[in-house]
């Protein structure tokens, strides 16, 4: 086999594998509902997801919905793709924003990633025959629904907003879950061009209630192979809150600068970060953008600071570098980011575009 096929094997059964184990087992809260953590729009993985605080575009119903409020236009669309493992996953972005009024905007959002053509070989062995005729297809797909609203305050600057989600998750007809979560934000835009933002996802803990469903025939393949028979069952995500800070600087008539500064702390207990203890970890990460004439943007972002292991047992620091670019020609802006989404030796950089365009401009 090739080497990219391996990688592609060995993705399947470990997707498949983490499936089984966290979903029947739910031993732990950790990475539950994680494939919304990923991110949307290709500016944001340009900078290392830096962009609560800036955000101010139809992609703010997912990062921060307060930021509804900065939007220019009557009714924007957003629009991303892009996918992981030389195309085995592929994770999609739409997006649509409108402002009700001068103090209030609402959007409509939904997030999908899914694995496709996975081989079902739970039919594969019968009576003790092999027959590859009996193999069989499905695919694990993740949905995320959000529904945003943002009010502007009394105070100049200052605006609030929230994201009603529904979650569904699906693996064939094996597997399927429906779950729940509210989102709670806040921005704050002083005179001098500082932004603060804090986004607290999951503020109410998300619940999806799973359900299973095999035949009597594939619960004996299970027993006989000496696994469990997953069970219907209750997973829970915890909150998670992540702080922003940005600066723009107007360098010239022509250039500006924003860099922006985000810390995600989660509840959910240790994770390799930065910053962790027994109860929270904090990841921190950075954006950096330059814009010229508000038409051509160069970024850059680093972000996923951790400790690996190497080959010769010792712990090593490693972060994860993003770089992008952004066209904006009248209504409409195409992004683009190259984001590094593992060691090269076991995964390739992913290519992010995505396009965000204005219908009515005229408001």
């Amino acid at each position: 086999m090739k080497v990219s096929q391996i990688k592609c094997t060995c993705f399947v059964v470990f997707m498949v594998g983490l499936f089984n184990k966290d979903l029947s087992a739910q031993t732990t809260p950790k990475y539950s509902n994680e494939f919304l953590s990923i991110g949307v729009g290709a500016r944001s993985f340009g900078m290392a997801n830096s962009v609560i605080s800036s955000v101010d575009d139809v992609t703010a119903g997912y990062w921060n919905p307060s930021g509804l409020t900065k939007q220019k236009e009557k009714l924007q669309v957003g629009f991303m793709h892009s996918n992981y493992f030389s195309g085995l996953a592929n994770y999609d972005y739409l997006g649509v924003s409108t402002l009700i009024n001068d103090k209030s905007a609402l959007s409509f959002s939904m997030v999908r990633f899914g694995v496709d053509n996975i081989p079902n070989t739970l039919d594969l062995i019968r009576n003790g025959q092999i027959n590859y005729d009996r193999i069989t297809s499905f695919s694990a797909v993740d949905y995320g629904f959000f529904v945003s609203y943002a009010q502007k305050a009394l105070k100049n600057g200052l605006s609030f907003g929230g994201s009603a989600k529904v979650v569904h998750r699906q693996a064939g007809d094996f597997a399927t879950s429906w779950g729940f979560g509210i989102d709670m934000s806040s921005r704050y835009e002083s005179k001098n061009n500082w932004t603060f933002a804090l986004m607290a996802r999951d503020i109410t803990t998300t619940f999806n209630a799973w359900s299973y469903d095999f035949t009597a025939a594939e619960e004996e393949i299970f027993l006989q192979t000496n696994n469990e028979i997953p069970q219907n069952s209750l997973e829970l995500t915890l909150p998670k809150f992540i702080f922003g800070v940005a600066k723009k600087i107007d360098l010239n008539d022509k250039f500006n600068l924003l860099t922006e500064l985000n810390l995600d702390v989660n509840t959910d207990g240790k994770r390799n970060t930065l910053l962790k203890s027994d109860l929270i970890s904090g990841d921190p990460h950075l954006g950096i953008e330059c814009g010229y004439l508000d038409m051509i943007f160069l970024r850059a972002g680093v972000g996923n600071i951790q400790q690996q292991m190497d080959f010769n047992y010792s712990d090593q620091w490693t972060f994860m570098p993003n770089i992008g670019v952004g066209i904006k020609f009248k209504q409409v802006v195409l992004d683009y980011a190259l984001s590094d989404i593992g060691d090269q030796s076991a995964a390739q950089y992913s290519h992010v575009f995505s396009v965000r365009a204005a219908i009515d401009p005229k408001y």
